[in-house]
């Protein structure tokens, strides 16, 4: 005895995407990716923005242990990396040169003395630059 396997109305005939169809769906993976690259952009510069304002406090730190020891904050923020020849009291170093740069690479302004306080300390923003709303706002050490 043979068995016989059922035979289809159209054996021949394969239900496919049509190209419209393909279309939309690239179309609407599209859309969704847009909205979840801003979206995660959004959330790491607000990360980077934190991690400024944060560096901002510990490069103030650094710069009140050299004065400590030293008896005044550091002529400039490089002192703080490598021994100058005025700073007799020196325990350094006080920081990493890559702690002089916030997390977008910018260096922080540093004023001394400074028109707030002892000494200024900077932190620009997403833009490096003085001025600015948002992520490009600047942030003193004052504040």
């Amino acid at each position: 005895m043979q068995h016989r396997q059922p035979r289809f109305a159209h054996p021949h005939r394969h239900r496919g995407f049509t190209l419209l169809e393909m279309l939309a769906v690239i179309v609407l993976i599209g859309i969704i990716g847009t909205i979840v690259v801003r979206q995660v952009g959004r959330s790491v510069d607000k990360g980077k923005y934190g991690a400024g304002k944060a560096q901002l406090i510990t490069l103030g730190q650094d710069i009140d242990s050299y004065a400590l020891d030293n008896g005044s904050p550091p002529p400039n923020l490089q002192d703080l990396v490598s021994r100058p020849a005025n700073a007799p009291n020196w325990q350094g170093p006080y920081a990493k040169p890559s702690q002089l740069k916030d997390p977008w690479g910018h260096a922080f302004g540093y004023q001394y003395p400074g028109q707030h306080g002892s000494y200024d300390l900077i932190f620009y923003g997403q833009d490096g630059r003085p001025g600015g709303t948002g992520y490009n706002a600047d942030v003193g050490n004052w504040q």
